[in-house]
């Protein structure tokens, strides 16, 4: 492993930490940098293929919805369809006539780089899981306040911040875990779609996340510990694998080895946040309709 990619994934892994801690609008707008970027790699694939997509009314249209689930996430579903209407408005009255792939790549575009990304702002922002005591809950801290809070003890942290930077946890460790038994002990070819990914790997990225959920299930005190703990880790193991796979599979139908060459020794801003796309709605229902069912 190269220096370049050890300091640039330290340097990510710090800005993500902050975006988690600090929440409200400081996470969303990370968030919104992320998603822009990442939907400029995106039509970039797009574009190599000679697609044509609504790449400017999708980048603006996915913002507004990042936006609405910081401040009424019970609206972001009802956008996603207009927005999509938006877009095929758009696209029939251009000089050029637009094709089918012109239209399913802006929709895929609203929906993989923009809809499912806006999860993530609900679970650290718009939504409260009350997986804490009443006395303790309280979905945001103030800057001002963070230096006179307590850190030691989680228990007291907000829910949102806890379940949000479990889930990223759980999909850190599913990537370091794939990653170092693939390249050392990997031996047997998972898919044709990603050569240098191997069965063992994913085997122990799926291992690696279960490990980290059963562990916060039983420091969190969560009911069906350590079985809810398992669950939520082998979605999340599963969900981000097929996250890496699937824009795996976009860049090998478009040619390129790697999305772009923001971060160094990475690739580009897809490259680091494939896992985080598919994850996103199974942590969020899980948390908000499965944890508080078991209850």
């Amino acid at each position: 492993m190269s220096w370049s990619r050890i300091i640039s994934g330290f340097v990510a892994i710090t800005l993500a930490m902050g975006m988690i801690l600090f929440g409200g609008w400081w996470f969303t707008l990370g968030m919104g940098i992320i998603i822009y970027l990442g939907q400029l790699e995106y039509f970039q694939l797009a574009r190599a293929k000679g697609i044509s997509p609504a790449a400017k009314t999708t980048l603006a249209l996915s913002q507004i919805m990042l936006v609405v689930a910081a401040i009424a996430p019970n609206l972001v579903d009802a956008i996603f369809p207009l927005a999509g209407t938006l877009i095929c408005f758009y696209l029939l009255f251009q000089p050029k006539l637009a094709t089918i792939a012109d239209i399913a790549s802006s929709i895929l575009g609203l929906f993989y780089g923009g809809y499912l990304p806006t999860y993530w702002v609900r679970l650290r922002v718009g939504i409260e899981p009350q997986l804490l005591p009443p006395e303790t809950v309280a979905s945001q801290i103030s800057i001002a306040d963070y230096w006179h809070h307590s850190w030691i003890n989680p228990l007291t942290w907000p829910p949102s911040l806890t379940v949000t930077l479990l889930g990223f946890c759980c999909i850190w460790a599913a990537d370091i875990g794939a990653y170092f038994v693939g390249k050392f002990f990997g031996r047997i070819r998972l898919s044709e779609i990603s050569p240098k990914k191997t069965v063992e790997g994913a085997v122990f990225g799926v291992l690696g996340s279960i490990g980290v959920a059963v562990f916060g299930a039983w420091y969190l005190d969560w009911p069906g510990a350590p079985w809810v703990g398992i669950i939520l880790g082998f979605i999340v193991g599963i969900a981000s694998l097929v996250g890496d796979l699937t824009e795996s599979m976009m860049k090998r139908d478009a040619g390129v080895k790697d999305s772009g060459k923001l971060i160094p020794g990475h690739g580009g801003i897809l490259d680091r946040t494939d896992s985080y796309v598919f994850t996103a709605p199974l942590i969020y229902y899980f948390f908000t309709l499965l944890l508080p069912l078991l209850k």
